[in-house]
Protein backbone atom coordinates (compact mmCIF):
# COMPACT_ATOMS: atom_id res chain seq x y z
CA UNK A 1 0.00 0.00 0.00
CA UNK A 2 1.30 3.57 -0.64
CA UNK A 3 0.36 5.29 2.39
CA UNK A 4 1.54 2.68 4.77
CA UNK A 5 3.76 3.63 7.48
CA UNK A 6 7.02 1.94 6.40
CA UNK A 7 7.10 4.57 3.62
CA UNK A 8 8.33 8.26 4.47
CA UNK A 9 8.28 10.02 1.57
CA UNK A 10 11.15 12.60 0.67
CA UNK A 11 10.46 16.25 0.27
CA UNK A 12 9.26 16.79 -3.22
CA UNK A 13 11.44 18.15 -5.45
CA UNK A 14 10.30 22.20 -6.98
CA UNK A 15 11.71 21.14 -10.17
CA UNK A 16 9.94 17.85 -10.75
CA UNK A 17 6.86 19.84 -9.74
CA UNK A 18 7.02 22.32 -12.04
CA UNK A 19 7.48 19.67 -15.09
CA UNK A 20 4.80 17.47 -13.71
CA UNK A 21 2.60 20.44 -14.03
CA UNK A 22 4.22 21.54 -17.55
CA UNK A 23 3.83 17.68 -18.49
CA UNK A 24 -0.08 17.93 -17.55
CA UNK A 25 -0.55 21.34 -19.96
CA UNK A 26 1.04 19.44 -22.29
CA UNK A 27 -1.24 16.53 -22.27
CA UNK A 28 -4.11 19.01 -22.40
CA UNK A 29 -3.12 21.07 -25.36
CA UNK A 30 -2.98 17.44 -27.57
CA UNK A 31 -5.68 17.44 -30.26
CA UNK A 32 -7.76 14.81 -28.21
CA UNK A 33 -7.55 16.47 -25.26
CA UNK A 34 -10.81 17.90 -25.38
CA UNK A 35 -12.82 14.94 -26.37
CA UNK A 36 -15.72 14.23 -23.41
CA UNK A 37 -13.82 11.58 -21.84
CA UNK A 38 -10.35 13.19 -21.72
CA UNK A 39 -9.75 14.16 -17.85
CA UNK A 40 -7.85 17.69 -17.59
CA UNK A 41 -4.58 16.80 -16.74
CA UNK A 42 -3.64 20.16 -15.25
CA UNK A 43 -6.74 19.95 -12.80
CA UNK A 44 -6.04 16.71 -11.84
CA UNK A 45 -2.15 17.40 -11.12
CA UNK A 46 -3.37 20.42 -9.24
CA UNK A 47 -5.72 18.67 -7.18
CA UNK A 48 -2.65 16.23 -6.59
CA UNK A 49 -0.15 18.81 -5.48
CA UNK A 50 -2.67 20.48 -3.73
CA UNK A 51 -3.18 17.71 -1.60
CA UNK A 52 0.13 16.48 -1.33
CA UNK A 53 2.22 19.49 -1.36
CA UNK A 54 -0.11 22.61 -0.39
CA UNK A 55 2.64 24.95 0.60
CA UNK A 56 4.80 24.67 -2.77
CA UNK A 57 1.94 24.56 -5.24
CA UNK A 58 -1.08 26.90 -4.41
CA UNK A 59 -3.57 29.08 -5.61
CA UNK A 60 -0.73 31.33 -7.57
CA UNK A 61 -0.07 28.28 -9.68
CA UNK A 62 -3.51 27.11 -10.50
CA UNK A 63 -4.21 30.87 -10.86
CA UNK A 64 -1.16 31.24 -13.76
CA UNK A 65 -2.00 27.58 -15.01
CA UNK A 66 -5.90 28.59 -15.52
CA UNK A 67 -4.74 31.79 -17.85
CA UNK A 68 -2.55 29.72 -19.61
CA UNK A 69 -5.22 27.01 -20.37
CA UNK A 70 -7.71 29.95 -21.18
CA UNK A 71 -4.67 31.38 -23.57
CA UNK A 72 -4.35 27.94 -25.53
CA UNK A 73 -7.87 26.97 -25.62
CA UNK A 74 -9.10 30.56 -26.68
CA UNK A 75 -12.26 30.26 -23.56
CA UNK A 76 -12.86 33.78 -21.74
CA UNK A 77 -9.60 34.87 -20.22
CA UNK A 78 -10.48 33.71 -16.30
CA UNK A 79 -12.77 31.16 -17.10
CA UNK A 80 -10.02 28.40 -16.10
CA UNK A 81 -8.66 30.43 -14.17
CA UNK A 82 -11.19 31.09 -11.96
CA UNK A 83 -12.00 27.43 -12.00
CA UNK A 84 -8.60 26.45 -11.14
CA UNK A 85 -8.39 28.96 -8.22
CA UNK A 86 -11.37 27.20 -6.38
CA UNK A 87 -9.97 23.88 -7.16
CA UNK A 88 -6.96 24.66 -5.75
CA UNK A 89 -8.03 26.38 -2.77
CA UNK A 90 -10.49 23.48 -2.14
CA UNK A 91 -7.83 20.54 -2.38
CA UNK A 92 -5.54 22.67 0.01
CA UNK A 93 -8.55 22.90 2.72
CA UNK A 94 -8.93 19.12 2.52
CA UNK A 95 -5.41 17.69 2.34
CA UNK A 96 -5.22 16.89 5.64
CA UNK A 97 -8.40 14.85 5.46
CA UNK A 98 -7.89 13.03 1.99
CA UNK A 99 -4.59 12.04 2.96
CA UNK A 100 -5.76 9.60 5.63
CA UNK A 101 -7.86 7.64 3.11
CA UNK A 102 -6.51 4.84 0.84
CA UNK A 103 -6.40 5.71 -2.92
CA UNK A 104 -9.67 4.74 -3.58
CA UNK A 105 -11.57 6.40 -0.94
CA UNK A 106 -8.86 9.64 -2.06
CA UNK A 107 -10.77 9.30 -4.96
CA UNK A 108 -13.94 9.67 -3.94
CA UNK A 109 -12.85 12.38 -2.36
CA UNK A 110 -11.45 14.35 -5.36
CA UNK A 111 -14.33 13.96 -7.35
CA UNK A 112 -16.68 15.99 -6.12
CA UNK A 113 -13.30 18.66 -6.32
CA UNK A 114 -13.07 17.97 -9.91
CA UNK A 115 -16.88 17.51 -10.70
CA UNK A 116 -17.10 21.75 -9.00
CA UNK A 117 -14.68 23.07 -11.28
CA UNK A 118 -16.14 21.39 -14.69
CA UNK A 119 -19.79 22.52 -12.92
CA UNK A 120 -18.20 26.67 -12.78
CA UNK A 121 -16.54 26.44 -16.25
CA UNK A 122 -19.95 24.88 -17.26
CA UNK A 123 -21.84 27.68 -15.70
CA UNK A 124 -19.79 30.30 -17.20
CA UNK A 125 -19.67 28.77 -20.49
CA UNK A 126 -23.81 29.17 -20.51
CA UNK A 127 -23.64 32.50 -19.29
CA UNK A 128 -21.66 33.90 -22.32
CA UNK A 129 -22.06 31.56 -25.07
CA UNK A 130 -25.81 30.18 -24.26
CA UNK A 131 -23.92 26.56 -24.84
CA UNK A 132 -26.28 23.62 -24.16
CA UNK A 133 -25.66 21.74 -21.03
CA UNK A 134 -25.36 18.27 -21.78
CA UNK A 135 -24.36 15.30 -18.92
CA UNK A 136 -21.54 14.09 -21.55
CA UNK A 137 -19.25 17.10 -20.31
CA UNK A 138 -19.03 15.55 -16.67
CA UNK A 139 -17.43 12.64 -17.96
CA UNK A 140 -13.91 13.81 -17.88
CA UNK A 141 -14.23 13.92 -14.12
CA UNK A 142 -15.30 10.21 -13.93
CA UNK A 143 -12.19 9.08 -16.06
CA UNK A 144 -9.80 11.51 -13.77
CA UNK A 145 -11.12 9.82 -10.93
CA UNK A 146 -9.98 6.35 -12.24
CA UNK A 147 -7.02 7.93 -13.18
CA UNK A 148 -6.17 9.20 -9.23
CA UNK A 149 -4.00 6.36 -8.14
CA UNK A 150 -2.01 6.13 -11.49
CA UNK A 151 -1.69 10.01 -11.00
CA UNK A 152 -0.71 9.16 -7.58
CA UNK A 153 1.90 6.31 -8.05
CA UNK A 154 3.71 8.06 -11.04
CA UNK A 155 3.82 11.54 -9.02
CA UNK A 156 5.09 10.13 -5.73
CA UNK A 157 7.52 8.06 -7.23
CA UNK A 158 10.70 10.12 -7.07
CA UNK A 159 9.72 10.97 -2.94
CA UNK A 160 10.18 7.27 -2.48
CA UNK A 161 12.89 5.92 -0.04
CA UNK A 162 14.84 2.87 -0.70
CA UNK A 163 13.36 -0.22 0.38
CA UNK A 164 16.15 -1.48 1.42
CA UNK A 165 18.16 0.00 4.21
CA UNK A 166 21.41 1.70 3.52
CA UNK A 167 23.66 1.40 7.72
CA UNK A 168 25.61 4.24 6.11
CA UNK A 169 23.04 6.76 5.82
CA UNK A 170 20.95 8.15 8.83
CA UNK A 171 17.59 8.00 7.99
Amino acid sequence: MIHSPRHILLPANPVFIAISLFAAFLLNLQPWGRLAFMPDFVALALVFWGIHQPRRVGIGIAFFMGLMMDVSDATLLGENALAYTLLSYFAITIHRRVLWFPLMKQALHVLPLLLFTQLVEMLIQMMINDKPFAWLFFMESFVAVALWPIATMLLLAPQRRAVDKDMNRPL
